[in-house]
């Protein structure tokens, strides 16, 4: 009962703020911001419990909520938001070198960032099971399969294959482990994840990433010549953005793959504006297929792109154009995909997963993505959702 009333309380005074602070201001999007971070607490009042899970699970979609949240506290000052993150990492890392549900021999690349939200908790509770758990998974990528150029693999139960997904999986986690380290000679193996994925997945023509690629060409969804998979997925291209410009934010600017890493960026950034629905200013769950029967405007990868292009402005990565149209994007999911049901705001319009093979088989074919469950108050939506808002704050 006492969270219930804390949480109206913090509520009513968001209310009290938002009617006062005019819109694209630092006060407008730190009040979105709060609103998002409150609306996922009230909804799923257990971070560990967060996605649906029906039992707590070590994964990357609590993960960019823990990250999220814990951003809003160092913004905010406001406990509730801190607590809310601790009962996530004190659940799963009990201090005893392990993490609860994480399995290192299955090889999933999600998992490792799991461990993403680590880094800066450890800038506020420097505890030592939080350094036992950073070591564990930057073991997993130590021992991560490869392809036969180095490219990790997406898991051990896909062999071969690189997802565009897996570089935010991965890499991120990987460079700032690096970098706090002093280990920065790491930094040119983050470089050839992407040069590897750059190189198999990278469509000159349309301008966009396939998907996945398999090494193998055994898969029913890899073209025989190329390996690729055969459609370019809103959130698959989002994943790879976010992890290039949360890359960027730790490479030293002096180090070789800076500025290769830059590139990518801001030509993928660049061609991504191409496939925008203009009136929206979002973009649509198959990319290139925007007047295809059963097409829809998609929730997450609009937020991951909102992110990308304001946190690349404000670092720097991009130019100072993007955060006009990082503005309209924010504006284009609150009026079309924001509902506010007088006590909390819900973000619709989520593709709840996808991915490629598996059981039961997933083609990569457009009818397959266009057919994925659609949802509200999905993580992936959520998490950037709050992090853009708090980077137009800045």
């Amino acid at each position: 009962m006492k969270r219930i009333l804390s949480l109206l309380t913090l509520t009513l005074c968001v209310l009290q703020l938002a009617a006062k602070a005019p819109k694209h201001t630092s006060a407008y999007y730190l009040t979105w911001a709060e609103r998002f971070a409150q609306s996922q607490m009230a909804h799923d009042p257990k971070l560990s419990m967060a996605d649906g899970v029906k039992a707590p699970k070590w994964d990357y979609t609590q993960a960019l909520l823990a990250k999220s949240v814990l951003q809003t506290y160092k913004q905010t000052g406001k406990e509730e938001y801190l607590k809310y993150v601790l009962e996530f990492a004190d659940y799963f890392i009990p201090g005893n070198g392990s993490i609860e549900t994480y399995k290192l021999e299955d090889f999933n690349i999600d998992r490792v960032n799991g461990g993403s939200f680590l880094f800066p908790l450890l800038e506020i509770m420097p505890e030592e099971r939080y350094r036992e758990a950073i070591e564990l998974l930057y073991k997993q990528l130590c021992e991560q399969p490869r392809t036969s150029e180095g490219g990790f693999w997406h898991k051990k139960i896909y062999p071969h294959q690189m997802w565009l997904d897996g570089l935010y999986m991965g890499e991120p986690f990987y460079a700032r482990y690096a970098v706090e380290n002093k280990k920065t000679e790491l930094l040119d193996d983050v470089l050839l994840q992407f040069r590897t994925v750059d190189r198999h997945t990278y469509d000159p023509k349309s301008g966009l990433n396939y998907h996945g690629w398999d090494e193998s060409r055994k898969q029913q969804w890899a073209d025989p010549e190329t390996g690729c998979s055969p459609n370019f997925w809103g959130r698959s291209m989002g994943w790879y953005l976010m992890a290039m410009v949360d890359v960027l934010d730790v490479m030293p600017k002096d180090h070789p793959a800076y500025n290769e890493i830059l590139g990518m960026l801001q030509r993928s950034a660049k061609n991504i504006l191409r496939y925008q629905d203009k009136k929206s200013r979002m973009w649509y769950q198959v990319l290139d297929k925007q007047d295809a029967p059963g097409n829809y405007l998609e929730t997450t990868c609009s937020a991951i792109f909102c992110y990308t292009f304001i946190k690349g402005t404000n670092r720097g990565f991009l130019p100072a154009s993007y955060r006009k149209e990082a503005q309209r994007i924010f504006d284009g999911i609150i009026a079309k995909k924001v509902v506010d049901d007088g006590q909390w705001w819900d973000l619709t319009g989520c593709c709840a997963v996808a991915g490629l093979g598996g059981k039961p088989y997933r083609s990569g074919s457009y009818s397959y993505y266009i057919n994925e469950p659609i949802r509200s108050n999905d993580p992936k939506g959520v998490g950037p959702m709050i992090l853009a808002a708090l980077e137009l704050a800045r």
